[in-house]
């Protein structure tokens, strides 16, 4: 199979799989989904999906944000970690959007990544999620699965960013991002996996990966 081939393969799949294609993080317009995904980092959707709306009952908007101190929105994050930088983050990028963006989220990486605690996979899930705007955020589930797929060989999310990018066409990004993700939690996951499930691997997956679980079922 040519790496054309296991390119449509993928898309095929996957478009079988998940014909409609949800959201993992709870929000209602582009402030509340950037605040979600900054929450995430180093936590789990789930947990983020559960603190949000508490945080979200008090400040859903930059302007009530900056009422709540730093102490207060650390308070209410913690138990999605790493909650001292996120809550620095949060107030400092709801002050930034008022004094430089009229209390709007922009619509740029340059802007976004300006942000306090605002990387280029929260600016890219930020601009596909809440703008429509073509973009292929990698995180470690996506990096996994294109290295599986032997449609990378990147040793960060960075190259596999790339890769994921000259691959695919720009039109299905925003999509398959999201159907990677997926199935990389459903079907393809770090711990607990099962081949047989897996088809996109079992089907097109890189000769390494196929001998290492093999030889670690024996």
């Amino acid at each position: 199979m040519t790496k054309k081939e296991k390119v449509q393969f993928v898309i095929d799949a996957l478009q079988k799989i998940y014909p409609t294609i949800p959201v993992p993080l709870d929000h209602k317009d582009p402030y509340t989904l950037l605040i979600a995904v900054l929450l995430s980092a180093q936590s789990t959707d789930v947990r983020v999906n559960k603190i949000t709306p508490i945080l979200f009952a008090k400040a859903d908007n930059p302007y009530d944000m900056i009422k709540l101190s730093v102490s207060e929105i650390r308070e209410i994050i913690k138990p999605v970690g790493l909650s001292p930088m996120k809550a620095k983050g949060i107030y400092g990028l709801s002050q930034m959007i008022i004094d430089k963006h009229d209390g709007k989220v922009p619509q740029t990486y340059e802007e976004l990544e300006a942000f306090p605690a605002v990387g280029h996979k929260t600016a890219a899930v930020v601009l596909s999620q809440a703008f429509g705007i073509p973009a292929f955020p990698v995180d470690t589930h996506i990096h996994r699965l294109m290295y599986r797929w032997n449609l990378t060989n990147g040793k960060n999310v960075v190259q596999t960013e790339k890769d994921a990018k000259r691959l695919f066409p720009r039109e299905l990004w925003n999509d398959l991002h999201l159907q990677i993700i997926w199935y990389g939690r459903e079907y393809s996951p770090a711990r607990g996996w099962d081949l047989e499930k897996d088809i996109i691997t079992k089907t097109i997956g890189r000769k390494t990966v196929l001998d290492a679980y093999y030889k670690n079922k024996r």
